[in-house]
């Protein structure tokens, strides 16, 4: 089966950029995304590259910890695949070598509270998960400090390693 490799223009691609990297980065997954029908799921990640991935894993850790930490990344079932792969290995090839660090001190903490988390709950349990689990907080807040950064690396990285996520066209 053969990598899809989404096909966006140039000029798409400068507006993106122009816009920032979060907007850079979103069109860039966003394109990915739509190539493969928007889901990424085991079926479609075998039509991806391990470069592809890797962005669409960050773009979910990002959009999850921002709105509801670790917890709720856990929760919503994302833990195996952020903590139980390569991620964390590819975001230090990525050169977001500090990010590794925390991603591997979370996959510790998944593999501790993990599967209590995962559980199904009402909203009321699902809020009472982070008082429950405070290590998550010193977790949480670490990458609350440091998302710019790790967002401008991993943005640096795509920008210069464009042809493996999407083709530039005229």
């Amino acid at each position: 089966m053969d990598t899809i490799v989404p096909r966006i223009t140039d000029a798409q691609l400068r507006e993106a950029a122009a816009a920032g990297m979060d907007d850079f980065l979103r069109f860039i997954g966003d394109s990915i995304l739509a190539a493969i029908g928007g889901e990424l799921n085991a079926d479609t990640m075998l039509r991806l590259n391990g470069e592809q991935i890797t962005l669409l894993a960050y773009r979910m850790l990002q959009e999850e910890v921002l709105d509801g930490g670790f917890v709720q990344l856990i929760h919503n079932g994302l833990g195996p695949f952020i903590f139980m792969n390569p991620f964390a290995k590819a975001m230090r090839l990525w050169g977001a070598k500090d990010f590794q660090k925390l991603i591997y001190d979370g996959r510790a903490l998944y593999e501790k509270y993990g599967k209590a988390i995962e559980q199904p709950c009402t909203d009321d349990e699902f809020m009472a998960l982070y008082e429950q689990y405070p290590d998550f907080d010193d977790l949480d807040d670490a990458y609350i400090e440091d998302e710019e950064e790790i967002t401008a690396t991993v943005a640096h990285y795509v920008d210069e390693h464009l042809d493996q996520f999407v083709k530039v066209v005229q």
